[in-house]
């Protein structure tokens, strides 16, 4: 038996497929610096055309499945797909050491203990003395988790309409979630994102707005704050844990 079509339902108009291979050419610069700007915090075994290739299949997705009648551009929308489809692929690709996942936890396990103990930001000191390091080996963990951050930040429980989990820093500039739940709950991450990111010591702060909101590379931010392109990678990922840690208490509040 068929079934006749409600005129109440609203069928999505979808970007033009024979647009795609113009699209495709067009993003091919936007692929690249979103890949080198990943890659940048990663091992150099990680082949950068891994993750270009794994853009170019995001931004097909993001094609076949923009909707142009939601608030977000399509640049906006490719940009998060491209970057959600180059996080997949390493997911799939299992490059952390486990040794590096140990210290990774470790890391988070300590920030999270003192930044509820302690209701601020913990110290780089406090960090490494809970963990029972010197203060250089606590540097040096930064150093090697880096690459681990990308995957870090995904938001708990929310995911996107096609399943996928969606990043919280993610959710600052997207209205991907799409039913009234899933918006309603974007908007309270949103607004415990600012709070968290607002209580972050302030070089921390300054390296996630300069980083993710002004599009700076590691090596810019360095030379506006005129340190060195690792203290700027270490001063990120210690950013990640306090986000993490104090998102994680905000949750449950």
């Amino acid at each position: 038996m068929s079934t006749i079509p409600s005129p109440y339902v609203r069928k999505a108009p979808r970007i033009d497929p024979s647009d795609k291979e113009r699209l495709i050419l067009e993003y091919a610069p936007t692929i690249k610096y979103i890949a080198q700007r990943i890659a940048a915090r990663l091992p150099p075994h990680i082949g950068l055309d891994d993750l270009i290739n794994a853009g170019v299949i995001g931004l097909i997705d993001a094609i076949a499945k923009y909707d142009p009648s939601r608030d977000n551009t399509f640049k906006t929308y490719a940009e998060f797909r491209i970057r959600g489809a180059m996080l997949d692929e390493l997911r799939n690709l299992d490059w952390v050491p486990r040794s590096v996942r140990q210290k990774e936890s470790a890391l988070e396990r300590a920030y999270e203990a003192l930044e509820r103990g302690l209701g601020r930001s913990a110290h780089d000191e406090e960090v490494a003395d809970l963990l029972g390091i010197a203060l250089e080996e606590f540097y040096d963990w930064l150093n090697q988790v880096r690459g681990v951050s990308l995957l870090s930040l995904e938001a708990p429980g929310l995911r996107a309409s096609d399943g996928e989990t969606l990043n919280l820093l993610d959710l600052v500039s997207t209205d991907e979630a799409q039913s009234p739940a899933q918006l309603v709950q974007a908007r309270r991450l949103k607004a415990l994102i600012a709070e968290a990111v607002d209580d972050l010591p302030y070089q921390e702060k300054v390296v996630i707005s300069l980083y993710y909101y002004e599009e700076l590379t590691m090596k810019e931010i360095g030379k506006v704050l005129e340190i060195t392109e690792s203290r700027v990678s270490q001063i990120h990922t210690k950013s990640i844990f306090h986000l993490r840690s104090k998102l994680k208490v905000l949750l449950q509040e």
